[in-house]
C-alpha cells in the first residue's frame, strides 16, 4: 500500500484493529529472549512487545500520530531501506505488513541485515487462497489481489534462510478487525467503517466491493449465509492460513 493511502484511510484505523491478545502473546514467544526488537511497517505499534527495548520504522505520518503516548520511538522510513545498522537489534519483527511493500525481497533482506538472532514475521500463507468464504463467496478480487503481492512461506525463506512454520488459529472474537477477523461474525462486513479500516478492501474495486457486500447483506437476510456457513458461529478459533514465521539467524 501506498504512503498515501495509508494515511487517509489511517486517521481511524484504532477504531477497529486493536490488538488481540492471544496473537500478541504467539508473537512475544516467537521473538524468544530478544531483548531489542526493529518493529517493521510498525503501523500504530499494536503488536509491539512491552517488555523489551523496541524501536519502530513506519512510512505512514499518519499512522505514527495515531501511536499511543508512550509507545516505542519511531522513525519515518521503509522496509526497503532501514534506517538501522547491521545486526543493531536482536530481533526483527513485521506484522501484516509484507504486502504492502514496494520490494519484498529487498525489505526482507533489510530484515536479515538488521537482527542478530532471528526475524519473525506475522503473514497470511497464500496457499490459503479461496477458502474463506468471503473472497470465495462474495470478493474474490480480494484473494487475487493479496496473492499477487505477498510473498509465500518458501519465497521468503529463500531470503531468510530456513523459517519455522507457527500457525496461528484466530479467535471467533478476534479484537483485530483484519480481513478475516470476522470469520464467524459476518454482519460486520456490512459496516463500512469495518472494510475502511481493512486495507485490501481499499486495494480492489469499488465495484467488486460494493457487489459482494450487497450479495452478502442478501444472504444474511434470507438464511443463505447460514445454510452453507452457520456453523462456524459454533467454533472458538478457526486456522484461516495466518502464521508466524520465525527465522534464526544464530543456530
Amino acid at each position: 500500500m501506498s504512503k498515501t493511502r495509508y494515511d487517509r484511510i489511517g486517521t481511524t484505523y484504532t477504531t477497529t484493529r486493536a490488538p488481540d491478545a492471544r496473537i500478541e502473546a504467539a508473537i512475544r514467544t516467537a521473538l524468544g529472549d530478544a531483548q531489542t526488537v526493529a518493529n517493521v511497517g510498525a503501523g500504530t505499534g499494536a503488536y509491539e512487545p512491552t517488555d523489551r527495548d523496541v524501536i519502530a520504522i513506519e512510512p505512514s505520518r499518519t499512522m505514527i500520530a495515531k501511536r499511543a503516548p508512550g509507545a516505542a520511538p519511531v522513525v519515518e522510513g521503509v522496509a526497503e531501506a532501514l534506517p538501522l545498522d547491521d545486526q543493531s537489534v536482536d530481533a526483527a519483527m513485521a506484522v501484516s505488513t509484507l504486502h504492502h511493500w514496494a520490494d519484498v525481497p529487498r525489505g526482507l533482506a533489510e530484515l536479515r541485515r538488521i537482527a542478530r538472532k532471528r526475524v519473525v514475521i506475522f503473514t497470511w500463507d497464500r496457499a490459503y487462497a479461496g477458502r474463506f468464504w468471503l473472497p470465495r463467496d462474495y470478493v474474490p478480487e480480494l484473494d487475487a489481489w493479496t496473492v499477487g503481492r505477498l510473498p509465500s512461506p518458501a519465497d521468503i525463506s529463500k531470503v531468510l534462510g530456513p523459517v519455522e512454520r507457527r500457525p496461528v488459529p484466530i479467535p471467533r472474537d478476534c479484537q483485530d478487525g483484519f480481513l478475516r477477523a470476522f470469520w464467524a461474525r459476518p454482519e460486520a462486513y456490512l459496516d463500512e467503517r469495518v472494510r475502511r479500516n481493512i486495507s485490501q478492501f481499499n486495494l480492489v474495486d469499488d465495484a467488486a466491493v460494493e457487489r459482494g457486500i450487497e450479495l452478502l447483506a442478501s444472504d444474511l437476510g434470507d438464511g443463505a449465509w447460514d445454510e452453507r456457513n452457520g456453523l462456524l458461529r459454533e467454533l472458538d478459533e478457526l486456522d484461516l492460513g495466518y502464521v508466524l514465521l520465525v527465522a534464526r539467524l544464530d543456530a
